[in-house]
């Protein structure tokens, strides 16, 4: 493996996951407002803006942790969308980020989101050379 398919991919396996549960409401009421369950949206936000990524200025992850132009697009519009849904949690937990009226903008900037992204590294996949090429 390439190097910088390496540093991809290993950066990609916290974000790519993020992203999904973030377009999942069924998964987030029943997980992130589950206190048994070690992931909830620290975790999302840490990941996003902090570790792997950093949603607000996505640009200098291009090659990192997002693929495309698009995928920088869209984790900028993701960052501004959560960043509006922590202006609405004023006691920043889980239940009122869910509950927040810019959350449904979250959800639907987060599936269009995983749908670039999922596209993205099946194209990639395809495009890695099988045994039979090696």
């Amino acid at each position: 493996m390439r190097a910088d398919a390496h540093v991809i991919a290993n950066y990609r396996v916290h974000v790519v996951p993020v992203v999904l549960a973030l377009a999942n409401p069924p998964w987030q009421r029943d997980v992130w407002l589950d206190p048994s369950v070690f992931e909830n949206l620290d975790h999302v936000f840490h990941t996003l803006f902090d570790d792997f990524c950093d949603a607000d200025e996505p640009e200098r992850y291009l090659g990192v942790s997002l693929r495309s132009e698009e995928e920088v697009a869209l984790m900028r519009e993701l960052g501004a969308a959560l960043n509006a849904a922590a202006d609405e949690a004023p006691n920043d937990t889980d239940a009122e980020y869910l509950r927040a009226p810019s959350w449904p903008t979250v959800v639907a900037v987060a599936g269009r989101l995983a749908q670039v992204m999922v596209a993205n590294d099946l194209k990639e996949l395809v495009a890695l050379p099988s045994n039979d090429e090696t």
